[in-house]
């Protein structure tokens, strides 16, 4: 058997009597790997000094726009790939997407040694980039399917480990720069880079190999559709085409593209705004530690918000998301100690986690199960939108300070009083949802497009 017969969807359908739980371990091995991205910000000040050979350096938005741009990547290409993945099935997508990740971190240790931005854009940020979107939507939708009981609970399980993964990034890189800045003559980020790509790779093949989809028409032991269940969860399904004509489609992009950007603007540049705002406090490695205490938020928030909407429903947890988050970030800048500080951060960041986790679930409420993964890879493109809006208000403001020759710690509370702002326009968007109405439903007689898991 060729590897890439391996790879195909119909070898990776469960034997009967395989457990459920052997599912998510796969799925947390390829979100923990490409949740790296969230730890983006150890590299921020190193190649904010990293100095080319005539003297020259970078600015913020020029190092912010790698980060920007992976985001941005993830998002367009888990849009375009999101119906591939239904007929190529999960294992195929991981493989892409191990090989994608891995290499963008060669091609950007490349960049850095030549001390070429372009270089680092197009491995971390673009190749890197598609790693990431085809990684992130890949088990999701296949949870989804072998959790149909618990759908906020499933994604939270894969998804909780792309925010946790900076407690892996954030250590390695650090300890992999300062091992190549005293023990080798390699450019310290490019030596991290380049390991980070070789031991990304295969960790992430654990992921292939132990991804199963379900049987046809597999039910969960015991498991019987309630008969009364909310308005909000709809026993129809909507195909991806019709569902981007739906006002729902368009008002859920715009409540995950509105919590990612406030979230963004604190993980982005997670550990700079922790020491200039406590400067001569916290050293570089403690702020370092901030990053992975955020993740561990990030991680933490993501199963539980998403567990908790199971119970209290999608649309009730953005609530408290919306309202509760945009109180705590208006306060944040007046908070001056430091604990207080971290742990009000750490809660910010859960609620921005759990709505990654909450809104694969939202979607499969609205519009069912036979698109979900080309649904949900779409609605990432607010992702992609936020990648590259909240780093430009962040870096733009910063950058501006900079030039004036004002403190930064100055710009950190019209930072996050902008992010206040817009979370107050995500609770409209989110009190604007309701039921799809029944014109989009497939109706019975219509073909229903190729699904690899709506049995």
């Amino acid at each position: 058997m060729s590897l890439l017969s391996f790879l195909d969807r119909d070898r990776s359908i469960a034997s009967p009597g395989y457990s459920r739980w052997l599912v998510p371990p796969a799925a947390l091995a390829i979100h923990l790997a490409i949740g790296q991205v969230y730890a983006f910000s150890v590299f921020v000040n190193p190649l904010l000094a990293y100095k080319a050979a005539d003297g020259s350096s970078w600015s913020h938005k020029e190092v912010g726009y790698i980060f920007s741009l992976a985001i941005a990547i993830l998002g367009i290409s888990a849009a375009i790939f999101g119906k591939w993945l239904e007929t190529a099935g999960p294992r195929k997508a991981m493989f892409a997407a191990a090989t994608c990740f891995g290499l963008g971190f060669l091609v950007a240790s490349f960049g850095t040694t030549l001390h070429s931005l372009p270089l680092i854009y197009l491995g971390y940020g673009v190749i890197g980039g598609v790693g990431l979107g085809l990684g992130y939507i890949s088990p999701v939708s296949t949870l989804i399917k072998w959790f149909p009981d618990r759908p906020g609970l499933s994604t939270g399980l894969a998804i909780m480990g792309f925010g946790g993964g900076a407690m892996i990034g954030a250590p390695l890189a650090n300890n992999l720069m300062a091992y190549f800045k005293t023990h080798s003559t390699i450019q310290p980020i490019a030596g991290a880079f380049f390991c980070m790509g070789i031991l990304y790779f295969l960790f992430m093949m654990f992921g292939v190999f132990m991804i199963r989809v379900p049987a046809p028409g597999w039910k969960p032991a015991g498991f019987v559709p309630p008969a009364h269940q909310s308005a909000m969860i709809s026993s129809h399904n909507v195909t991806v085409n019709s569902a981007m004509a739906t006002p729902q489609f368009w008002l859920l992009w715009l409540v995950l593209a509105l919590n990612v950007t406030a979230g963004i603007g604190i993980l982005e540049s997670a550990a700079p705004m922790l020491q200039n705002l406590f400067s001569g406090k916290v050293t570089a490695l403690a702020a370092g530690g901030f990053v992975g205490v955020l993740s561990l938020f990030n991680m933490g928030g993501r199963f539980v918000w998403a567990s908790l909407s199971d119970f209290i429903g999608r649309k009730m947890t953005y609530m408290l998301f919306f309202t509760l988050g945009a109180v705590l970030y208006f306060l944040l800048p007046s908070i001056h100690m430091l604990s207080l500080f971290v742990l009000v951060a750490g809660v910010l960041i859960s609620m921005y986690g759990g709505g990654f986790a909450t809104i694969p679930a939202y979607l499969k409420d609205l519009f069912g199960g036979i698109n979900v993964s080309a649904i949900h890879g779409r609605t990432l493109t607010a992702w992609s939108t936020a990648g590259i809006v909240g780093p430009l208000i962040v870096n733009g403001i910063l950058d501006h300070y900079k030039a004036t020759n004002r403190p930064l710690a100055e710009a950190y509370p019209t930072i996050l009083h902008i992010m206040s702002g817009l979370l107050v326009l995500g609770f409209i968007a989110n009190l604007l949802v309701h039921p799809v109405s029944e014109r989009f439903w497939i109706k019975d007689g219509t073909p229903i497009p190729a699904d690899t898991g709506g049995h």
